[in-house]
């Protein structure tokens, strides 16, 4: 054996060396932050249920939530963490451009509950990425680890709640790979969110929650003709992803241009919703609205569910109140889908489902995300449809989005970097 030979040897056994350390690295750290967001997001998730089951036995809360959201500001103000601190940090953070207070986990756990207790129409997805972006980066620097691998952690955390909320770790893992930099993806990453991610969902199903499913029936498969009327449907649910997307954008505009006051602002905002719902007997518009999108699913969703959804969200959310826009996402989508669908010739419900899929896919221009959102919630023999309405739905929606800072870094429709925020 010449020397040539021997040194080509030394390197490579210290390059498999360095990557079987780094390999049991991710493993160990993946799987310990997986347990521990099991645990939150189990706690979070059985909150959540708790309160909402409580307001619904108890309309009368609505008119409380002025004062729930006064609270909320009180919390922060007192932990000395910037109120709009949310979502769009922590997109941040994952990405290399800031930090995130170590306070914040408690704070938006206190907030959702809060906002779903007294009936804002917020989601609880925001709350996840928060909380779980929140517990991977302050380990990562409890840990001393390099920025970069902190970077990582925050990702694995977003993954490990979202998975364990929403009962989705496929879904989970793909979305905070693709929803960071619209058109690249951080595959270091993978490896480490998907099993933080199915760590924490299985903790989480262990410890009594119950992932987000439905049952669809029949669905239809593949054929040139109902692949046209997928791509016609998804066509009308990007343009109602605008319309959503740049209501909640300039509400939140108006709120904070016009009643600076954050504590006006959000008991403004908490009142005129109660005023709503008492006189429109809108109850089952409070809160997230889960239970409608199985109406949707169901086939029975009313026409106009999903703009009352879109209005009663955008005021929440551009008030101020902790959550998310996910969970009303899928709302709207699922509502939209319902009334849509049959002018495409689907069956409402999987209608509903369809459109559910496109919205959501055009809210947050993370389209492999969306099909396995779809494999997972609907589990359909063919997935074939799911694909097309995600595929025309993300084209056609444009740069809108929910995250002010997502960056879209590569067109939709052409081979060129213009690395844009979403509008």
């Amino acid at each position: 054996m010449n020397r040539r030979t021997k040194i080509l040897i030394r390197r490579g056994a210290r390059g498999l060396t360095g990557y079987l350390l780094a390999f049991f690295k991710w493993v160990l750290a993946a799987i310990a932050l997986g347990l521990v967001c099991g645990l939150v997001g189990a706690v979070f998730h059985l909150a959540i249920d708790r309160v909402t089951e409580y307001r619904l036995g108890h309309p009368a809360l609505i008119w409380l939530l002025p004062l729930a959201g006064a609270l909320t500001l009180l919390l922060y103000k007192l932990c000395r963490v910037g109120y709009w601190v949310g979502t769009n940090l922590i997109l941040e953070t994952a990405d290399g451009t800031d930090h995130i207070p170590i306070l914040l986990a408690p704070l938006i756990f206190a907030g959702t509950v809060l906002s779903h207790l007294f009936g804002a129409s917020v989601g609880r997805e925001g709350a996840a990425l928060q909380l779980g972006g929140s517990l991977g980066y302050n380990s990562g620097r409890l840990l001393r680890l390099s920025e970069e691998d902190r970077e990582v952690l925050t990702m694995c955390g977003m993954a490990g709640c979202f998975a364990a909320l929403f009962g989705t770790p496929l879904t989970a893992a793909v979305f905070v790979l693709e929803v960071l930099r619209v058109g690249t993806m951080r595959y270091n990453a993978f490896l480490p969110c998907v099993l933080s991610a199915y760590t924490a969902g299985y903790t989480a199903k262990l410890l009594g929650t119950s992932p987000m499913a439905f049952s669809l029936g029949q669905a239809p498969g593949f054929t040139p003709v109902t692949g046209l009327q997928a791509a016609g449907l998804a066509a009308l649910c990007a343009l109602v992803s605008i319309v959503f997307c740049t209501s909640v954008h300039m509400v939140g505009h108006f709120m904070g241009k016009f009643l600076k006051n954050p504590y006006l602002r959000i008991g403004a905002g908490g009142l005129l919703m109660a005023v709503l719902v008492w006189a429109f007997g809108l109850y089952d518009f409070a809160g997230a609205g889960g239970h409608m999108i199985e109406a949707a699913i169901g086939g029975s969703a009313p026409w106009y569910s999903f703009l009352i959804k879109i209005a009663l969200t955008a005021l929440c959310v551009g008030a101020g109140f902790r959550g998310g826009e996910i969970v009303p996402t899928l709302f709207i989508g699922s509502a939209f889908g319902c009334l849509a669908g049959p002018l495409f010739g689907f069956d409402p419900g999987f209608g509903a489902a369809l459109g559910l899929t496109a919205l959501f896919c055009s809210v947050v221009n993370c389209p492999l995300a969306s099909v396995f959102l779809a494999m997972e919630l609907f589990a359909p023999g063919d997935a074939s449809l799911f694909v097309i309405v995600a595929a025309v739905a993300y084209v056609l929606s444009g740069y809108f989005g929910l995250y002010g800072s997502q960056q879209i870094v590569f067109s939709k429709v052409r081979q060129k970097v213009i690395d844009i925020t979403a509008q």
